[in-house]
């Protein structure tokens, strides 16, 4: 069974940093696509940056290109964890920020996440002086 917890969602003011963490289990990462989503209120749910099997990756959102960096460190076999590093951090950067994973994915890499299978629960990040 595969699972997505993710961590780190926090207040903070602009220019800050944070890290989130996506603690992912069960999952078969030589496979897997890997990514971040992030939806405001009254917002469509947008891509983020994703993480293609081969350590590739590929920002969705051009507002975060060379702000954030997403990364992963492996922990076994089934188990790993993928992280964003947020740097920079501005008032729109706010939203409820979501992991997400696809086994075997259609395509090396994706911004749309009607094509990824698993979510976490979210982590809230705040951007406010």
């Amino acid at each position: 069974q595969l699972q997505l917890v993710e961590s780190g969602g926090d207040s903070v003011q602009p220019g800050g940093s944070l890290r989130l963490s996506c603690e992912a289990s069960g999952i078969p990462y030589s496979s897997a696509l890997m990514a971040w989503f992030r939806q405001a209120p009254g917002k469509e749910r947008e891509g983020v940056a994703n993480l293609y099997s081969g350590g590739g990756w590929t920002f969705c959102a051009n507002s975060v290109q060379g702000r954030f960096t997403i990364f992963s460190i492996s922990r076994g076999n089934s188990e790993k964890t993928l992280y964003l590093q947020m740097n920079s951090l501005k008032p729109e950067d706010t939203a409820m920020y979501y992991c997400a994973a696809v086994l075997n994915p259609a395509r090396r890499d994706s911004c749309r996440w009607s094509e990824y299978t698993y979510w976490g629960q979210g982590t809230q990040v705040t951007v406010s002086s």
